[in-house]
């Protein structure tokens, strides 16, 4: 009965947390901020129709100027992502979920003495176990070779140490329509000041329309860029709809406070 009941708790924290979700994996949720002292959980559950086995592990990521997230090998992390990796703690590495079971992945963060106020940051990493089936004899070909492809799904989010009394300040500028391989897009430059990551939401408001025309979730400024280049594909009917007039505001996640962090009134061409 107890296992119910926390199966049943973890599925409603699941649920009420943002999500991401990659294969037959829901993680919740998509970020992890600490302060230093507490620690927290993250939630996996497979939505699969089998068993599956999955690995959780850290890694150093260093975001680029177009917003791209570059893995670097721990012998090259600087001495602040040595730090972030050393002060956090999590179990179980590996689980093993029944479809629809949820696993919680307890997370913990020891800072050490004296470490200097800042933004210490990993990426974790749930990277799914493919199943090792031998191959039976009707699947040799009689002549040749064969090659079976297993796709190795993985959702990785970042779990962010907070020292100290932090803060940032950011501001929106080159906001255009543009042209990309892909179709129309919105594209603008988002700059960072401070000792902190910005994390929020694009929003475009078109004059005496309370519903923004365009909004995009989850858009992160880290430390180690000061400027970043955003650009969405969007539908030629949208970048019609937005085209004039406009206000742009980057928004403070809900769970930070939800303030405007940056605005601009832009013509949109």
């Amino acid at each position: 009965m107890a296992r119910f009941v926390r199966a049943a708790m973890l599925a409603s924290a699941a649920a009420a947390a943002p999500v991401l979700a990659q294969g037959d994996l829901l993680v919740a949720p998509t970020r992890v901020v600490l302060d230093g002292e507490r620690g927290t959980e993250v939630i996996l559950n497979n939505i699969g129709n089998e068993t599956a086995v999955y690995r959780v592990s850290l890694e150093v990521r260093r975001m680029t100027a177009d917003g791209k997230l570059d893995e670097i090998a721990e012998a090259e992390a600087s001495e602040a992502e040595k730090a972030a990796l050393a002060m956090i703690s999590y179990a179980p590495r590996r689980v093993e979920l029944a479809p629809n079971q949820p696993q919680a992945i307890r997370i913990g963060v020891r800072a050490p003495e004296g470490l200097p106020d800042g933004e210490y940051r990993v990426h974790m990493l749930f990277r799914a176990i493919p199943d090792a089936k031998a191959p039976s004899a009707g699947d040799a070909p009689a002549t040749g070779v064969s090659i079976a492809l297993t796709p190795i799904y993985g959702v990785t989010i970042p779990v962010i140490v907070r020292q100290g009394s932090l803060r940032a300040t950011a501001s929106i500028a080159g906001a255009q329509l543009v042209d990309t391989p892909e179709g129309r897009g919105f594209s603008l430059d988002l700059t960072r000041e401070g000792m902190r990551s910005t994390y929020g939401e694009i929003r475009v408001l078109k004059p005496g329309e309370a519903k923004p025309a365009l909004q995009a979730r989850g858009i992160a400024v880290y430390p180690e860029v000061a400027r970043r280049n955003l650009t969405l594909p969007i539908p030629e009917e949208v970048a019609a709809k937005l085209a004039g007039p406009a206000t742009v505001q980057y928004l403070e996640d809900g769970e930070e406070g939800g303030r405007v962090i940056a605005e601009a009134k832009v013509v949109l061409r």
